[in-house]
């Protein structure tokens, strides 16, 4: 039985909705939750269910025992679809074989019961719910609300980027197992969001774990969950991260770095679907789908045995890295200009934004954090900004090296190349030959500038001239939130 704190006794109602609004004579709730934890509650309407899960309850009974009350279905499905509260339906045999009757199971229920209904298993299965529902909302709580619609937070409009958009497009309408690559602070998580977000999968949970958080000894237990008494400390039943994602996305980040006598087991879920908790004998199934993030080269850790290579394989059906910051260095600006609106209004900032010096440093940088360094920067400057322009030292740039807020002549001229051969290799759609036409250089010229810069993804360029990039006022360089300080 599952231990409910006393805090969250108010969320041991359980909704009841009968689509039809016709008692029938197949179940009683009142007599079958009895003297148990739960309260039931019955909502007459899609309101009423709606005001129920924003005050909390946790989980809910959705009675199906005639035609009429799959009629009436499409009005609640909204609510049904909230992924604050786990449903399990109550369904006759003969609404079961039916087409809309399978199709609301696979939608919105976690479990279904038919009738007539055996009076041991309905409030296992609650408790079950319950602690599924608990635990998402825990999760939940702990997420970074800022990210919680990662389509717009991933932000680029680089040929890279809009690749990366595209295969997040792609692998979105399936089911397949995803293995996103990238350095850290690239934004394989948000990948990992807009993947979930974007998919059928989408009302589910996404659930995040970070595999090099967990300490080896503990990793069974947080992946798989354990029964009460399973071990020295094991108080209650915890449920695990996987059973926690039915119906939606585990996250798997640092894959790389989970305990090699782990990854087997790993593997047999995959395979089968099924887990069974610490201490437990009971073989749960679980509908979850399984994406996966690493900054190593993984083929090369199974090279050297430290990586199983079925497990390997199995998670690799498709392959989606996230480019370097460094590598689409057009996308810099707009990156700021975004994280910059976000904190200015969270921190009540009246600032104006970026002055032309703070834009030379921030394309100047080489970000080997990428990304999370450079929101984390843009956060700081935000913070410690005393004028109406962010400067080069509140984004915590070296003053010596950003004499007077000014880049260097040498910097300056190093940054107008590296976009101006973007863009020429942009428009000549990465033909190096008519690139280095367009530049006025020769094709070895070119080569060797791009080798120098480590130009290896081609993008399109903000700027239209290297003198441009010494010297336009931040308006020019197309942006309304920045501007030349007085």
């Amino acid at each position: 039985m599952l231990n409910v704190p006393t805090s969250d006794a108010r969320n041991t109602n359980v909704i009841i909705v009968r689509p039809s609004g016709r008692r029938g004579s197949c179940f009683d709730d009142r007599a079958a939750l009895g003297a148990s934890e739960f309260t039931p509650l019955a909502c007459a309407c899609p309101e009423t269910v709606r005001q129920a899960i924003l005050r909390g309850a946790r989980t809910g009974l959705l009675v199906l025992e005639a035609q009429e009350d799959l009629d009436f279905l499409d009005l609640f499905m909204p609510v049904l679809r909230m992924q604050h509260t786990a449903w399990i339906g109550i369904v006759t045999p003969t609404l079961v074989r039916l087409p809309a009757g399978r199709e609301c199971i696979a939608d919105v229920l976690s479990n279904f019961l038919t009738l007539p209904l055996q009076a041991d298993r309905l409030l296992p299965s609650l408790r079950h719910a319950w602690g599924i529902a608990y635990v998402r909302d825990l999760h939940a709580s702990s997420l970074d609300r800022t990210l919680t619609d990662s389509a717009r937070s991933m932000v680029g409009k680089t040929p890279q980027m809009q690749k990366l958009f595209d295969q997040i497009r792609k692998v979105a309408r399936t089911d397949a197992s995803v293995l996103i690559t990238g350095a850290s602070g690239t934004g394989k998580e948000l990948a990992a969001e807009a993947i979930h977000r974007q998919s059928s999968r989408r009302s589910g949970p996404f659930v995040a774990v970070n595999c090099g958080a967990i300490a080896p000894q503990l990793f069974q237990s947080e992946l798989f969950g354990h029964e009460k008494g399973a071990f020295t400390g094991a108080a209650q039943r915890k449920i695990g991260r996987l059973e926690a994602a039915h119906g939606g996305t585990l996250f798997l980040d640092e894959i790389g770095d989970m305990p090699f006598d782990m990854q087997v087991n790993l593997l047999r879920f995959l395979q089968e679907k099924t887990i069974e908790r610490v201490g437990g004998n009971e073989a749960i199934t679980i509908d979850v789908r399984v994406l996966a993030a690493t900054h190593v080269d993984l083929a090369d850790a199974v090279a050297q045995r430290r990586f199983r290579e079925d497990l390997y394989y199995r998670i690799n059906v498709v392959c989606i890295p996230i480019p370097r910051l460094a590598d689409r260095g057009e996308d810099i600006e707009d990156i700021a200009l975004h994280y910059f609106a976000r904190f200015a209004r969270d921190h009540n900032r009246s600032l104006r934004g970026f002055s032309k010096a703070a834009l030379h440093a921030l394309l100047a940088h080489p970000w080997p954090g990428n990304v999370r360094e450079l929101v984390n920067r843009v956060q700081r400057a935000v913070v410690m900004a005393e004028g109406r322009f962010i400067q080069p030292e509140d984004l915590g740039f070296d003053r010596q090296t950003e004499r007077n807020g000014m880049m260097t002549l040498e910097d300056a001229r190093a940054a107008a190349e590296r976009v101006m051969i973007r863009r020429a290799l942009s428009q000549a759609r990465n033909q190096v030959s008519r690139a280095a036409i367009l530049l006025g250089v020769s094709r070895v010229t070119l080569y060797r500038l791009i080798d120098k810069y480590n130009i290896h993804n081609h993008a399109p360029a903000t700027l239209s001239s290297p003198q441009q990039a010494a010297n336009d006022t931040p308006a020019q360089m197309g942006s309304t939130l920045v501007a030349q300080p007085q």
